[in-house]
C-alpha cells in the first residue's frame, strides 16, 4: 500500500514536471489576455493563451529566449528560468508603438487594420469599462471622434463627419439596425444596445456602401455583443462578471451580470442589465437659458405651471431600461460553427424633454402638457453559420439570418387640451446576409456576397379624451402596412501590389423598392397608392503604403448612397410649430462622393500620431423644404394653419474636415492622449445656388487625457471641449427650429462653447475585483452639446464595483 502511494505521488510530480502553465495578464487590470502569442526562434515553437490567459510553457524549456506578445502591448523576452522565478506569471504593459490591430468592419472578416485604406477606430473595451458610460451612445462618445446629440435623457444620436441619423449605419453582430422609419431628425435607437454587454465596437469613417448598402454615407458603427466561448480542455469553462454602478447627476442605479459556459463544442452566453435614471441635474455655472425655471403637471385634472425650486433639475427627464441577451453556439472539428442569439431591450415611458420645454409665446406657459415616448422595444433573433474550409468558391463562408422587431410610440397633448394623441409604430425587419472570401493567391484575396432586407411598417393612431376616456381614430404617422425592401450584391478585392503596397477596390449594386397604401379618411391625399423603385451602383478604391511596421499611409475614394425610405416618402407630422410635412412618393436616392487621405505613425514607444483629411460631396440630397399640397402652400393640420413641407431631391451639400489624434508617453506611467475633430460644410437652401451652413455639422470638438497607470491602479485627469457656433454658423433649419439653442444679445440662437474637467480612478484589487470612481464636470458647468434639447449633466459623482471570475 505504501509503495503504491509513493508511485502515485511520483507520477503526479512527473506529470507536473512535464506540464507547466504560464499565465499572461494585463499589468494594470490583472485581467487575463486571451490570444497572447508565446514563441521562440531556437527551437521554433509557438503557442497562444486561452480564455484564462494560460498556455502550456513546458515545450519551451530548451528555448534560449521566449517571446510573449499581444496586440497593443510591449513585447517581452524571458528565459525559462526567469519565467520560473516569476512564478510563471507575466504582466504585459500597454504600448503605443503598435499601429496594427484587427478589424472586421471593412470586409466583414477579420483583417489587419494596417492593410485597410480607411480610418477605422476600434474602441478599447477596457478603456470603455474604465470610463463607465451609461448608454451605448455615451460609449461612442468616449472615442472622441463621434459627436452625440440628445433630445432627451433616453437618447443619443451619433454624428459622424457632418452626417447623422439615417445617413450613418448602426450594425449589431453583423446585422443592420437601420430600418424603414429611420428619420432625418435625430434618431435615438442606439440606446437599445447594452453598453455593459459588449465584446467590442468599431467605427468606420466615411462611406461604407460597398459592404453595408444604403445609409452608409457618414460612417458605420459596428457593435459586437458578448460571444460564447468554448473550452479548449475537457473541463467546462465558466466565465462571468457582475457590475453595480451609481451616478449622482441623475441618481443612476445600474446592475449588470453576464455568464458564459463553454464546453469543447457547445457554449452559452447570457447577459442582463437593468438601469434606472431619475431626472437629470444640469450644472449651475453657464447660460441661464439652459435651466428649467418652470415645469408642467396635471393637478386634479387641470394643467398647471409650477415654479421649479431647483432650476438646474430637469424635471420630467428620467426613465429606466432593461436589456437581456442569450446566445447558444455550436462548432465541429471540421470548420463548421453555428450561433443563435436572442436580444431584447425595453425602456419605460421616456419624456421627450425638448418638447416639454417649448414655449412659443415666451410667456412661461409650456406649449405641451404631455409629450413622451412610450416604451422603446427592440427584439432580435439571429442565426449565424460559418464554414471555414478551402473550397473552389470560398475559403470562408458566413450566413447571417435575422428577424428584428421594433416598437415605438409618441404621446402628446397640448397644454390645456382635453385630448391626447397617441401614435404607435412597429417595424418587422427580416434580413439575410451571405458573405464569402477566397484567398486566390498569396497576393490576391476576394470578398463577395449578397444581402436581402425586408421591412414591414405598422402605424396606428388615436386620440383619447382625458376626462371621459373616449377614443377616436386620427391620422397615422406612416401608411400602415407599407413595405421597404433592399437587395444587393457586392465584390471587393485586396491585392498586394508590392511588399509595402496594397490595393483595395470594390463594387456594389443595390436595388430598393417601396410599396405604400394611403388612408384618405383623415387626410385627403391626392393618391391612395405609392410605389418607389430605385437602383444604385457604388464603388471604391484605396491604396495603402506601409514604409515600415510603424507607419501607415492610405488614400481612398469612394461613393455612398441613401435610398428613400418610408419616413421620407410617406410621413405626415408636425416638423416644428407651424409646419407640417406631407408625403412625396417620387423621390430618388442621394449620392455621396468621398475622398480621404490619412496616416498613422508611431515613433518608438513614446509617440503615436494619427491624421485623416477628408472631403465629401452629397448630390441630389434629400432635404425638407417648402412644398405645395393640392396647390396650397399652407393647410390646416392638428388645429393650426401650417406651412406645407416635404422631403425633396433638391439639395447639394459638401463637408470637409480633419480628425487627428496624439499619444505621448511621458515616462513612469504617465501618458498624454488627445483627439480632435474639425468639420465644415454647406448645403443649398433651395434649388438656387445659394449655400448655407449644413445641418448636423458639429462644431470643433475633442478631448485631452493625462493618465497615470501602474500595477493595479489607473488615474485619468481629462478635459472634454466643444467650440461655439454663432448664429451665422447654424443651418437654416436650425435657425427656424431654434428651441435647443441659447440666445445672443440680438435674441438670435447660437451655441456657446464649453469645456469640462473630469477625473476618473480605477483600483484593480485583483483579477476578480475592481473599483472605479470619478467626478465628471468638476466645475459644474451648465451647457448643452450642439443641437441637443436637454442640458448635459452637472457635477457628477460616479462609483462602480465589478466582480469577475
Amino acid at each position: 500500500m505504501k509503495q503504491n502511494l509513493i508511485l502515485f505521488l511520483l507520477c503526479i510530480l512527473s506529470c507536473a514536471a512535464r506540464t507547466q502553465t504560464l499565465r499572461v495578464i494585463d499589468n494594470t487590470t490583472r485581467e487575463p489576455l486571451y490570444g497572447a502569442l508565446v514563441y521562440s526562434r531556437q527551437p521554433q515553437l509557438n503557442g497562444s493563451t486561452n480564455q484564462k490567459g494560460e498556455v502550456n510553457i513546458s515545450p519551451f524549456q530548451a528555448a534560449d529566449s521566449i517571446y510573449i506578445s499581444f496586440i497593443g502591448y510591449t513585447t517581452v523576452v524571458f528565459t525559462y528560468k526567469q519565467l520560473e522565478s516569476a512564478g510563471f506569471v507575466v504582466e504585459l504593459t500597454e504600448s503605443i508603438s503598435s499601429i496594427g490591430g484587427i478589424t472586421i468592419i471593412a470586409s466583414r472578416w477579420k483583417e489587419k487594420k494596417v492593410e485597410n485604406p480607411y480610418k477605422i477606430e476600434t474602441l478599447d473595451m477596457k478603456e470603455v469599462a474604465f470610463q463607465n458610460p451609461q448608454t451605448a451612445a455615451d460609449l461612442l462618445g468616449t472615442s472622441g471622434y463621434v459627436y452625440i446629440q440628445k433630445s432627451q435623457l433616453a437618447g443619443g444620436s451619433p454624428m459622424i463627419r457632418g452626417f447623422a441619423t439615417n445617413r450613418v449605419i448602426l450594425v449589431v453582430d453583423g446585422v443592420r439596425m437601420n430600418n424603414a422609419i429611420f428619420r432625418a431628425g435625430n434618431v435615438q435607437n442606439v440606446i437599445s444596445l447594452d453598453a455593459s454587454g459588449l465584446d467590442g465596437a468599431e467605427i468606420l469613417f466615411g462611406p461604407g456602401a460597398i459592404m453595408y448598402g444604403s445609409d452608409a454615407i457618414g460612417g458605420v458603427m459596428s457593435f459586437k455583443t458578448l460571444e460564447p466561448v468554448f473550452s479548449d480542455t475537457d473541463t467546462t469553462l465558466f466565465k462571468g462578471s457582475g457590475l453595480v454602478r451609481y451616478s449622482g447627476a441623475n441618481y443612476e442605479k445600474t446592475g449588470h451580470m453576464d455568464l458564459r459556459i463553454g464546453l469543447r463544442k457547445l457554449a452559452f452566453a447570457t447577459a442582463f442589465t437593468y438601469s434606472d435614471y431619475d431626472d437629470l441635474r444640469a450644472g449651475s455655472h453657464g447660460n441661464s437659458y439652459f435651466l428649467r425655471p418652470v415645469y408642467q403637471d396635471t393637478i386634479n385634472g387641470t394643467d398647471t405651471v409650477i415654479t421649479n425650486p431647483e432650476p438646474s433639475l430637469q424635471v420630467h427627464s428620467g426613465y429606466s431600461q432593461t436589456n437581456f441577451m442569450q446566445k447558444i453556439a455550436f462548432m465541429t472539428d471540421s470548420g463548421f460553427s453555428a450561433e443563435y442569439g436572442f436580444h431584447y431591450s425595453v425602456t419605460s415611458n421616456a419624456p421627450r424633454y425638448d418638447r416639454l420645454t417649448l414655449d412659443a409665446n415666451n410667456d412661461s406657459v409650456p406649449d405641451n402638457a404631455v409629450w413622451y415616448y412610450g416604451p422603446q422595444k427592440w427584439m432580435m433573433n439571429r442565426l449565424r453559420i460559418i464554414v471555414i474550409k478551402e473550397r473552389r468558391m470560398f475559403s470562408q463562408l458566413r450566413l447571417v439570418a435575422a428577424m428584428q422587431n421594433y416598437q415605438e410610440s409618441r404621446h402628446d397633448r397640448k397644454f390645456g387640451s382635453s385630448s391626447q394623441r397617441n401614435q404607435t409604430e412597429t417595424v418587422d425587419a427580416w434580413s439575410l446576409n451571405l458573405d464569402l472570401d477566397k484567398k486566390l493567391s498569396d497576393r490576391l484575396s476576394l470578398f463577395y456576397g449578397m444581402e436581402g432586407v425586408y421591412n414591414k411598417v405598422g402605424s396606428v393612431a388615436n386620440r383619447v379624451h382625458i376626462a371621459t376616456g373616449e377614443v377616436t381614430p386620427t391620422t397615422t404617422r406612416y401608411p400602415n402596412g407599407s413595405t421597404w425592401q433592399s437587395y444587393g450584391v457586392y465584390g471587393t478585392v485586396k491585392y498586394r501590389l508590392a511588399e509595402r503596397w496594397i490595393l483595395n477596390s470594390g463594387l456594389r449594386y443595390s436595388h430598393t423598392l417601396i410599396e405604400a397604401d394611403f388612408d384618405t379618411t383623415f387626410f385627403p391625399f391626392p393618391f391612395t397608392h405609392a410605389q418607389n423603385s430605385n437602383g444604385a451602383l457604388n464603388g471604391g478604391i484605396g491604396f495603402v503604403f506601409n514604409p515600415d511596421q510603424s507607419w501607415q499611409l492610405y488614400l481612398n475614394g469612394s461613393t455612398g448612397f441613401r435610398a428613400p425610405n418610408i419616413d421620407d416618402i410617406g410621413k405626415v407630422f408636425e416638423s416644428e410649430p407651424g409646419s407640417v410635412v406631407v408625403p412625396n412618393p417620387g423621390l430618388k436616392p442621394e449620392y455621396a462622393y468621398n475622398f480621404e487621405i490619412g496616416t498613422v505613425k508611431a515613433f518608438g514607444n513614446f509617440l503615436r500620431l494619427d491624421l485623416a483629411l477628408y472631403y465629401t460631396y452629397l448630390d441630389n440630397a434629400l432635404a425638407r423644404r417648402n412644398f405645395t399640397y393640392n396647390g396650397q402652400d399652407s393647410i390646416l393640420y392638428d388645429g393650426n394653419m401650417s406651412q406645407v413641407q416635404a422631403i425633396q431631391n433638391i439639395a447639394k451639400a459638401y463637408v470637409y474636415g480633419l480628425q487627428a489624434g496624439l499619444e505621448l508617453a511621458l515616462g513612469k506611467g504617465l501618458m498624454l492622449k488627445s483627439v480632435i475633430s474639425y468639420q465644415y460644410g454647406e448645403e443649398q437652401s433651395d434649388d438656387s445656388l445659394v449655400y448655407y451652413p449644413k445641418s448636423h455639422l458639429a462644431p470643433l470638438f475633442g478631448n485631452t487625457h493625462l493618465t497615470y497607470q501602474r500595477r493595479m491602479l489607473k488615474l485619468d485627469l481629462y478635459a472634454d471641449y466643444n467650440a461655439g457656433m454663432d448664429y451665422e454658423d447654424l443651418a437654416l433649419s436650425e435657425r427656424n427650429d431654434d428651441a435647443p439653442y441659447a440666445r445672443d444679445a440680438n435674441g438670435r440662437p447660437f451655441v456657446p462653447g464649453w469645456y469640462t474637467l473630469n477625473f476618473k480612478m480605477g483600483l484593480y484589487v485583483s483579477r476578480y475585483l475592481s473599483l472605479n470612481a470619478g467626478i465628471e464636470n468638476i466645475s459644474d458647468r451648465l451647457y448643452r452639446p450642439y443641437a441637443s434639447g436637454i442640458s448635459a449633466p452637472g457635477r457628477n459623482f460616479i462609483i462602480s464595483m465589478k466582480g469577475s471570475f
